[in-house]
């Protein structure tokens, strides 16, 4: 606009002008540059902040799923154990005079000397101190009756006190004699 009016004093008229390069200030020129690389920056920042939460939340889905379906193989390989242990007892009990209370500390035991086998055979540690003695299984599988046992009573006691059925039947049946 200076310009405009200088101009007009010597009989021109400066209607329209084409600028077409501008040489601001060198401190200007660097101020702009800074701010354009801010802005970019920043939203570098931002772009690899999401793609560090979508693969922090892809790993934790990959790791529940994982969980899972170790979940379903562990369940279904207890049912396998479960239904082998069924037929070993009723097939032992058809051809012997054993009682299945017998039979099942015959299991035990033996599935107690199969994990000692198995600690002496791919143990990491050095030691390993564990009551060993004849009566220790016996009193393994006296513990484990017992707390059967008393889940089953406190199953029926909530039953009992709430009339609402918690989880499932109870169901209690002698086996064999000690």
């Amino acid at each position: 606009i200076r310009d405009r009016h200088d101009m007009c004093d010597y009989g021109y008229a400066v209607v329209q002008t084409l600028v077409t390069d501008i040489q601001p200030d060198p401190h200007v020129k660097q101020s702009m540059n800074e701010i354009n690389a801010a802005q970019r920056r920043r939203i570098a920042a931002a772009d690899q902040a999401e793609a560090a939460k979508i693969v922090a939340v892809k790993t934790a889905e990959a790791e529940a799923e994982a969980k899972k379906l170790s979940g379903i193989g562990l369940a279904e390989q207890r049912k396998a154990v479960v239904a082998g242990l069924r037929e070993s007892i009723k097939s032992f009990t058809e051809q012997t005079q054993v009682t299945e209370f017998q039979v099942m500390q015959l299991l035990l035991m033996n599935q107690y000397f199969d994990t000692l086998k198995d600690m002496a055979q791919h143990s990491r540690s050095s030691t390993v101190f564990m009551p060993h003695t004849p009566g220790v299984v016996g009193g393994l599988g006296d513990q484990l009756r017992d707390s059967f046992m008393m889940a089953s009573a406190a199953l029926a006691g909530e039953v009992a006190a709430t009339g609402v059925p918690v989880g499932p039947p109870a169901t209690t049946s002698q086996t064999g004699n000690r």
